[in-house]
């Protein structure tokens, strides 16, 4: 119903909604970001740690140092959106957790975008152009 707006542009490719991309158990997220690699920025820390089922699975979390239930919400809802345009483009076979800090929330979405884009590169999973890195050719 609140969908069909007509001036909104917005495109959602409707993969984040799929259970398989997603980390659910508090265990997954512990064991990414105890025996995974990290990478910061002022808005957000990336944790990777390859796995063995060849898809990719990604969790999203904010600690209470973001803010009150709401801004925690709302910080998750903006990396979601950000990670819904980039999912086609990242490279399958990792575990990623993305840990939200505090300036996400004032955060331009376009820096954002840029702030996330830049980790998943530092981290190899999206080439410099932008696409998967395809190293099982």
């Amino acid at each position: 119903m609140g969908r069909n707006l007509p001036f909104i542009d917005f495109q959602w490719t409707g993969s984040w909604v799929k259970r398989k991309f997603r980390l659910r158990r508090s265990s997954d997220f512990k064991r990414v970001r105890q025996t995974g690699k990290a990478y910061t920025h002022p808005f957000v820390v990336l944790n990777v740690l390859p796995n063995e089922e060849g898809q990719l699975r990604v969790g999203i979390t904010a600690s209470k140092a973001v803010g009150s239930a709401v801004d925690r919400n709302r910080a998750k809802r903006r990396l979601r959106a950000v990670l819904d345009r980039l999912l086609p483009n990242v490279q399958p076979g990792w575990d990623v957790v993305l840990i939200a800090r505090k300036p996400v929330l004032t955060a331009d979405f376009e820096d954002l975008t840029q702030a996330v884009l830049g980790l998943l590169r530092q981290a190899h999973l999206i080439g410099k152009s932008g696409t998967a890195f395809d190293d099982r050719a």
